[in-house]
């Protein structure tokens, strides 16, 4: 009974510790949010409305810093200073720095991606890397050094992008990763990686604190800073705590929490490829502007998202603490839902032939 007590107790900390760092990330963020619009005007940091944007007013756009703070101080007083903490510390200070001077300037792709690897390759010299993962029916599948640094790095700098191609309408990207984060805070607290699992928490807190300022109508976007940290978080936190578990579901469940972003990013790439476009070349061909395209407001189109992100990882919440049979209902209430979205937004030209431009 001891011995049961104990592991309760300890399991009870690893929550509240998730759970009060949550509200002092969010807390921070939302106190200093407008500061740092301010700072953005001042600085002439502002994203200027053109035919591919939907907003029609100069917003600031060096939100990220706000965020960058809010995550921080809060890893600092609740997380011990490990190797592995210290390269999510150090790649996310980096990844920041890259995504602030774009805000400012503007680069190219070649130098945010160079920042994105740079930050990649912080987590790898810090020990954070995917040395294994489990699959179903299959077990675990150990890596040799020479796939488990390149898959890293890959996995990271996908993320990454997978987040900063979502941030195109007010509140999306910052709504996304607080369910995503969310729900990997859960999930790796359940499976004995508390650092990690709070580590999420606090990203969810920071991004919540944000979205105060960034939900429709916005008066501040978080910019590359802010969607390049959030990516490079959430991804260290599925190599660092999801990804490292002997839990037979661990790839499947990075993959449907972060299942809409992935699939708006493939469908991105694809499209453009397919167009012969530079897929770098931002357009208004993602699933939030199919949304607006077919008369959704733009708070209705991220309303539809978040809950289409919700369901995804609901699913994979059920796959870690639900029977079976409630598994499978959802699953097939997910694929639904799913389906029906792709044919709603004409995603396989599907009604486009049938006579009705969804142009």
């Amino acid at each position: 009974m001891t011995d049961l007590a104990t592991v309760l107790g300890f399991v009870l900390q690893d929550w509240v510790a998730a759970i009060v760092a949550f509200f002092v990330a969010a807390a921070i963020v939302f106190a200093i949010t407008p500061t740092v619009g301010n700072i953005a005007r001042r600085m002439g940091a502002m994203d200027e409305p053109d035919a591919r944007k939907i907003h029609e007013d100069p917003v600031p756009r060096l939100g990220g810093l706000a965020i960058y703070f809010g995550f921080i101080i809060p890893a600092l007083l609740f997380l011990p200073l490990t190797n592995e903490m210290k390269g999510v510390l150090v790649g996310a200070s980096v990844i920041t720095l890259f995504g602030a001077v774009d805000d400012f300037h503007g680069t190219g792709p070649l130098v945010k991606f160079a920042g994105q690897f740079l930050a990649a390759g912080c987590l790898i010299w810090y020990g954070v890397k995917i040395d294994y993962f489990s699959l179903p029916f299959i077990g675990t599948v150990d890596l040799s050094p020479a796939l488990a640094i390149p898959l890293t790095m890959l996995w990271v700098v996908t993320v990454v992008n997978i987040v900063n191609f979502i941030d195109g309408m007010d509140g999306l990207a910052a709504g996304v990763c607080a369910i995503a984060a969310g729900t990997f805070s859960i999930i790796a607290i359940s499976m004995g990686r508390p650092d990690a699992g709070i580590l999420a928490a606090i990203l969810a807190g920071t991004t919540l604190g944000f979205l105060r300022h960034n939900f429709f109508p916005a008066s501040i976007f978080m910019g590359d800073s802010g969607s390049m940290l959030l990516g490079f978080v959430l991804a260290a936190v599925t190599v660092h705590g999801v990804l490292k578990s002997v839990a037979a579901v661990t790839l499947v469940i990075p993959l449907l929490i972060m299942g809409v972003p992935i699939f708006d990013l493939s469908l991105t790439i694809l499209r453009r490829m397919k167009n012969h476009q530079n897929i770098f070349q931002p357009d208004r061909g993602h699933l939030h502007h199919r949304l607006f395209n077919i008369g959704f407001s733009q708070r209705k189109a991220v309303l539809v998202l978040y809950a289409w992100c919700t369901m995804m990882s609901s699913l994979a919440l059920s796959m870690r603490f639900a029977p079976g049979f409630v598994t499978i209902i959802l699953g097939g209430l997910v694929i639904g839902v799913s389906l029906y979205l792709i044919y709603l937004l004409d995603i396989l030209q599907v009604r486009s032939r049938r006579g009705i431009d969804m142009r």
